[in-house]
């Protein structure tokens, strides 16, 4: 199996940017992470701040994808 790339929260202003907006523990639609965060592809930032410990959680509402710290 390969091993998964991904940046540490230390060394990455976008990680620690989307990790500030989702410590308030609420849920984040996608859109808004990527228009406060300024970042795009929220799903593959999710895969990489749960690689750096933290238990991101998403689920489907409608049409809208939603993240959140667990």
């Amino acid at each position: 199996m390969d091993k998964m790339n991904y940046a540490r929260l230390s060394k990455s202003e976008r990680l620690q940017r989307v990790l500030k907006l989702l410590k308030d523990r609420k849920w984040h639609s996608t859109r808004k992470i990527i228009n406060q965060a300024h970042v795009c592809a929220v799903n593959s930032i999710a895969a990489e701040l749960r690689m750096n410990g933290y238990a991101v959680e998403c689920k489907r509402v409608g049409d809208v994808w939603r993240y959140r710290l667990g």
